[in-house]
């Protein structure tokens, strides 16, 4: 963990330097193992907004000049939204919507936009102590904003009963939200706010598809995404890339990956967004048993993207009720149980899967024959379609 403020915590896990001067691209390994050529010929994320609710966003760095819309953000929670004396916020930005503009990261949505907000962190100064706002507030600015999506690289292992209720208005606004799980490995708590209903929750992953040792095993993983040798700024001086791990960038591909999809269907609800990138997500155990390492499975974009007669489903049923036949609009307003935890041994998803894959080199389940699995291969990048509807109840068993 980087940086703390009472129990607040930028959720990377750690860093090792690189020159900010070399083409870092080359180096966005995760770019081919996603197919993200093939996923620019069909959306770069163009027309998403994304709120980044972490350390600020500096909106100055060359792959985000144009980027960031600081203007969109409210004065109520403006304070230095801007400024990121951290550089995980700005790192967070540039992974899901930089430009790659002088040989800076390129954003898996490069077409996306940013709504940058500042939650306080150590690495903030003393004098600018009860300056910012809070997270709840800032919860539903974004909520208010133009945003169809709200990322939260950050974690706490806490629940506020503010923060859980500014959740459920964002819900109700129709904003699709990510948070990292935490870097705690398997004998760790989930964190906050991933473990609120109605936030996705994001795992890591290495090159391989196999769970990081520093992501928390919980029952509340909804998705993995690579979190391993992500590059990212080393601080917030702006001179230097890092090698970045943990699930704070795994979260942004997963935000980004919905800007894509979002983009390409652009009359889709949060709801279809999300059940359409669970459906395609990479798993080889069985779908209505997630695993507490990798939850459904690796997010993979590109099986939405190239899938011209995909199903989103019903708008307005969240795919983690939908077993239930839930409404996830009327659900809403339910106040959850926020010290609901699962028993020794036993799942809180109520699959009896209490600890499930730890890899998610899955193989294709449709028509064609061959098989291949995340791992890059010489420069090919194979990520086949593992199909299928109907997840279990996760959010639902959330509140039990």
């Amino acid at each position: 963990m980087c940086s703390v403020l009472g129990t607040l915590v930028i959720a990377s896990a750690g860093l090792a330097p690189g020159a900010a001067a070399e083409d870092i691209q080359p180096k966005q390994w995760y770019l081919n193992a996603m197919g993200a050529d093939e996923i620019w010929k069909h959306s770069t994320g163009k027309g998403v907004k994304v709120a980044v609710v972490d350390s600020g966003v500096n909106a100055a760095t060359p792959s985000l000049k144009g980027q960031v819309l600081v203007n969109q953000v409210p004065k109520s929670v403006a304070y230095k939204a801007a400024e990121d004396n951290d550089g995980h916020g700005t790192g967070m930005a540039e992974i899901i919507a930089g430009t790659g503009a002088g040989g800076g990261v390129k954003g898996l949505a490069p077409g996306a936009k940013i709504i940058p907000y500042h939650v306080q962190t150590a690495k903030d100064r003393s004098g600018d102590d009860g300056k910012f706002a809070n997270l709840a507030d800032v919860i539903r600015a974004a909520a208010d904003s133009d945003a169809e999506i709200i990322n939260m690289s950050i974690s706490f292992p806490y629940p506020d009963s503010d923060e859980a209720d500014a959740v459920k208005y964002a819900a109700s606004k129709g904003k699709l939200m990510f948070a990292g799980i935490g870097n705690d490995g398997e004998k760790g708590k989930a964190s906050y706010p991933a473990v609120y209903p109605y936030v996705v929750g994001v795992s890591a992953t290495d090159k391989s598809g196999t769970v990081a040792k520093f992501s928390t095993k919980s029952d509340y993983v909804d998705f993995a995404a690579p979190g391993v040798g992500i590059p990212g700024w080393c601080d917030g001086t702006f001179t230097k890339y890092c090698d970045t791990e943990g699930t704070s960038p795994a979260t942004a591909i997963a935000s980004a990956s919905a800007a894509l999809v979002w983009s390409a269907h652009p009359t889709w609800t949060a709801d279809q967004v999300l059940r359409t990138l669970l459906d395609t997500a990479g798993r080889s155990w069985p779908k209505d048993k997630p695993s507490t390492y990798l939850g459904y499975g690796l997010i993979r974009p590109r099986r939405v993207l190239i899938d011209k007669n995909i199903d989103p489903g019903p708008a307005n049923k969240d795919p983690l009720y939908a077993e239930n036949g839930t409404d996830a609009n009327a659900d809403v307003t339910a106040t959850p149980s926020l010290s609901a935890a699962p028993s020794s041994g036993t799942s809180a998803k109520g699959t009896g899967n209490s600890s499930g894959p730890t890899s998610a080199a899955a193989k294709d389940s449709g028509s064609g024959g061959s098989t291949q699995t995340w791992v890059i291969v010489g420069a090919a990048a194979a990520v086949l379609v593992v199909g299928g509807v109907g997840f279990a109840v996760l959010r639902a068993r959330r509140n039990a």
